[in-house]
């Protein structure tokens, strides 16, 4: 059955690359409605959460309803969302830009699990992947395969010691997302700082909500949440990426070196082929095996010090 959140939860902080202070607000949505950003600042303008609707973006997502209002870092909240299984949603936000809390989806996943999941009396269906689909460009791929249910494996490699190469797969079932993934942050090389302020990004990042690396050293205080953070967080980009599908995904994710930009072109491959999808209703076994199922009572596992810095 589809999920709803049962009453709102809110988030106050500070956009990554705007720097502007931002509040976003997570709304309950009939069955059917799926995710859909609302601009308060601009007349309530809606922004559909849809692979349709994403336009090119440096270092982040960003969503474009075509007709002035965009919204952007929609990752980490669409990575909480899919985690904790919401299918619809009304996500409320005043300004061009989700607040990115601590770095991760942890602060969200929280707030929605504090504000309770509804079950709605209306089927859910899922996007099942008949056969491989690919996109390349270099030395980086994104694949999607059949499968019964979500699994990722990623892999990167970075010439800083402190990240070097990760590789690791999951099995989205059984709360994957949120034992393994939420809470990983988003990570860059400390000379990427410097150059991306210098181009007017990455203006709200800090060192509490971002691993910096230089070398082989980890600059953020309290060093990594997990050895192998880095390509946790690439695997949590790709859960919220993946949710712009606008429905589960039945299949396998591969990502080697890939990124927002490339997952996106992978969804366009995917819908551009229709024999290489179809519309399936999940059993109960099915939904089972979804990412979100059965996590409510991981809230108490949250860390109190990610969920203080986004209560509004």
């Amino acid at each position: 059955m589809q999920t709803t959140i049962a009453q709102k939860a809110q988030f106050r902080g500070v956009g990554l690359h705007s720097g502007a202070a931002v509040r976003l607000t997570i709304l309950p949505a009939p069955a059917d409605h799926g995710i859909v950003f609302v601009r308060t600042d601009l007349d309530r303008a809606r922004i559909p959460a849809n692979w349709d609707h994403v336009t090119p973006s440096q270092l982040c997502t960003l969503l474009d309803n075509g007709r002035g209002a965009t919204v952007s870092t929609v990752e980490h909240v669409m990575a909480a969302l899919s985690g904790t299984g919401i299918n619809n949603a009304v996500v409320e936000v005043n300004g061009p830009e989700v607040p990115i809390l601590d770095g991760s989806s942890a602060p969200f996943v929280q707030g929605i699990l504090e504000a309770g999941l509804r079950q709605q009396h209306a089927p859910l269906r899922a996007i099942r992947v008949l056969r491989e689909v690919e996109v390349q460009q270099g030395e980086a791929f994104a694949r999607l395969s059949p499968a019964d249910h979500l699994e990722i494996h990623f892999d990167i490699d970075f010439v800083d010691a402190a990240i070097g190469h990760q590789e690791k797969r999951l099995d989205m079932a059984n709360g994957s997302f949120v034992h393994e993934l939420m809470d990983s942050r988003t990570f860059c090389r400390q000379a990427d700082v410097v150059q991306m302020q210098r181009n007017g990004l990455a203006l709200g990042g800090t060192y509490l909500n971002a691993v910096v690396v230089d070398g082989d050293k980890v600059l953020s205080p309290g060093g990594l949440r997990h050895r192998d953070e880095a390509v946790r967080h690439k695997m949590l980009d790709a859960v919220g990426d993946l949710a712009l599908a606008g429905a589960p995904l039945l299949a396998r994710y591969t990502g080697h070196r890939a990124g927002h930009a490339m997952t996106n072109k992978l969804l366009r491959a995917l819908f551009a082929q229709p024999d290489a999808w179809e519309w399936v209703t999940l059993t109960p076994a099915m939904e089972s095996r979804q990412p979100g199922a059965g996590v409510i009572a991981s809230a108490a596992r949250l860390a109190p010090r990610a969920r203080q810095l986004a209560v509004a």
